[in-house]
Order: structure tokens, then sequence, then C-alpha cells
């Protein structure tokens, strides 16, 4: 049988234990990307922190992180080290990508659905963010309202940036795995809807108001624990974006749209 160390080091006898070591220790690391601690794109940390925070030996990591990459759920490239895998493929090659960015209905279309799903992670995060959430929305909050009030004038690609991780922090806080890895996986679409938005309603005093109130609604409203405002506003928040992009389209404006341009951000 398998044996414990102190701190609950996995000690190894043979290849039979070895394997059934990996998959243990496999099951503990895939049940932090499942749960949104580690997420998509995101770099491993060390060998020796993660045996630290495991308390597992250094081969029964290598073991573990041998059985992820079987699964598809750990990529590892030369130079940079371990890192997880995107869940739902190459989200930037898909046929959906394809369609968002050459076909102005598919924006309104991914509006829609972001206000289902947003408005059920505020709703959710009101209801289970902990402490720990909370000082993450503050602070992704506290960055984006920085960014327009004083120095120098950022670039709308960084204000849909700073958007976005406002409201991903929300969902984060919202403890569904399920909830957090769909919209991980629209991140290149959610980021472009964003930028839509920063690029067509930002420079618009009035429109431009008018969001950073609904950005300060929702932000209240999670933060003192009431999910069916939490939900309200985030819905009202997305709803009104689509409006306003729609009328602006009404006036025969061009409704500036994102492009592929958006590597590197996540």
């Amino acid at each position: 049988m398998t044996s414990f160390a102190k701190k609950g080091e996995v000690m190894v006898e043979n290849a039979s234990e070895r394997r059934q070591v990996g998959d243990v220790v496999a099951d503990r690391i895939e049940k932090l990307i499942a749960d949104g601690v580690l997420k998509m794109g995101q770099m491993l940390p060390s060998e020796r922190q993660q045996c630290e925070k495991l308390g597992i030996s250094r081969s029964a990591l290598r073991e573990g992180l041998k059985v992820l990459r079987g699964r598809g759920l750990i990529k590892t490239s030369q130079g940079r080290g371990s890192y997880v895998a995107s869940l739902m493929g190459n989200r930037d090659e898909t046929p959906m990508m394809h369609l968002f960015n050459n076909h102005p209905r598919t924006l309104f279309d991914l509006l829609e659905v972001r206000a289902l799903l947003e408005g059920e992670s505020a709703r959710l995060a009101a209801l289970r963010g902990t402490d720990a959430d909370f000082v993450l929305i503050q602070r992704r909050y506290d960055e984006m309202v920085a960014a327009h009030t004083g120095g120098p004038a950022r670039d709308p690609e960084t204000l849909a940036h700073l958007d976005h991780a406002f409201h991903l922090a929300i969902c984060d806080a919202s403890h569904n795995p399920v909830l957090v890895h769909t919209l991980q996986s629209l991140t290149k679409l959610l980021l472009g809807s964003v930028f839509a938005s920063v690029q067509n309603l930002y420079h618009r005093p009035t429109h431009k108001r008018q969001l950073d109130r609904q950005h300060a609604r929702l932000y209240h409203a999670v933060m003192e624990r009431l999910p069916t405002q939490a939900k309200r506003a985030a819905m009202d928040h997305i709803h009104s974006i689509r409006d306003n992009l729609r009328d602006i389209e009404n006036e025969g404006q061009r409704l500036e749209r994102a492009t592929l341009r958006l590597e590197g951000w996540q």
C-alpha cells in the first residue's frame, strides 16, 4: 500500500503505485482547475510551491502533471513551464470568431448572452462571494475607475481590458465552475463586445456617465450582498449597451468593431 510521509508527502514504492499516486495528485490539481482557482492560460506555480501546498514529493507532482498532460488539461512549453490548457480548443480560430468579426448582428447576439450569464454570475457573487473575492472585485473596480480619473488618457484596448477584468472578477466570485469556465471560454468574444462599447460609447459624455453609474450600481449591489439588485444591475447594464449601440447603428453611423487584433489580452 502507498505510505505517507510527514506533512502528507506521498511515498512511492513501485511503478503501479506511482501511477496511482499520479492519478491522485492529478485529481487534486484538476479540482483546482474545475473550481476556477487555476484558470485557463495561467502558469502553474514552481514545483517547490506546488509540493508545499499539496504536501507531496516532487516525483509525485511530476507524475500528476504527466497524467494531466495526458488528459489535455495541462500543457508544457520549453522555457515557459506548465500552464492550464484551453478547455474549449483554439478560441481564436472558431467559426463564431469569424462570424463575430464579420457580421454586426452577432455583436447583439453576444450581448444577449452576456446579459443572461453575467446577470446570474452577479446574483451568485452577491450570495456566495467571500471576503477574498470582494477584495479582488474592489481592486478591479478601483483600477477601472482610476483609468478614467486623472493621468494620461488610456487607449480603448486598455480601457476594455480593465472593464472586462471587473466583470470577470464578479463571475469568479459566483463559485460556479461551469459558469466561470463558460465565460472564460468566451474571453475573446467578450473582450470584443466590451471593446465595441468602449470604442463607440466612452467618447460620448452622456453615455459614458451612464456606464459609470451602471458599473457603480453593480459594484455596490454585489459588495452589499444584494443578489436580486445585483442581477438586475448587471442585466440592465448590458441591455443599455445593446440599446445604445443599436441607436448608433440606426442613425447610420458605423459601429467600430473589435477585430482579431486582441492577442495577448488573456
